[in-house]
């Protein structure tokens, strides 16, 4: 039986750090979803499917991989889809505090369902969408943390608001 596992976020930009999590972990399953969880309670800097179709664009070397997106509980998805692993990206202790109560809930709803935690790389470790969108919102250069396809998505997500 092929493992599959599942590396969820919200990619709200998708940075390098995202893309470093996801490579890696590619060479571990046989099958590795990258999956766009959507969350009501946040207003999404970049839409859904530009979050798809900029991972599907990054991802594509990677064969094993394919992007989706979900909404719901995360272990519900998981399961639907197969999945006995769900891959998370640690870059601090902070990180580990949070994940951890996620990974334990995951557990006690769906026992069958492992969580992997995967150690960012050092050039990675200060990286997170929020600091792709502060620098963007205020006209800074964000090509050292995201893909150049990424970028140009940010930067015109950062026009189309302040024009509002």
């Amino acid at each position: 039986m092929a493992q599959r596992a599942i590396y969820p976020g919200s990619f709200d930009p998708p940075t390098f750090g995202h893309l470093d999590i996801a490579e890696r972990a590619s060479g571990l399953f046989d099958e590795l979803i990258v999956a766009v969880g959507t969350n009501s309670d946040k207003q999404p800097f970049l839409s859904v499917a530009h979050r798809i179709e900029s991972l599907t664009e990054c991802m594509a070397g990677l064969k094993n991989v394919q992007v989706s997106s979900f909404d719901g509980l995360l272990v519900d998805f998981a399961e639907a889809q197969g999945c006995q692993v769900i891959v998370r990206g640690l870059r601090a202790v902070s990180d580990f505090e949070y994940e951890f109560r996620v990974a334990m809930a995951n557990r006690r709803l769906r026992p069958g369902i492992e969580t992997l935690f995967l150690m960012s790389r050092d050039e990675h470790s200060f990286l997170a969408s929020s600091v792709v969108r502060e620098v963007a919102r205020l006209g800074g250069d964000t090509s050292s943390f995201v893909p150049p396809v990424v970028e140009a998505m940010v930067r015109e997500a950062s026009r189309a608001r302040q024009a509002r």
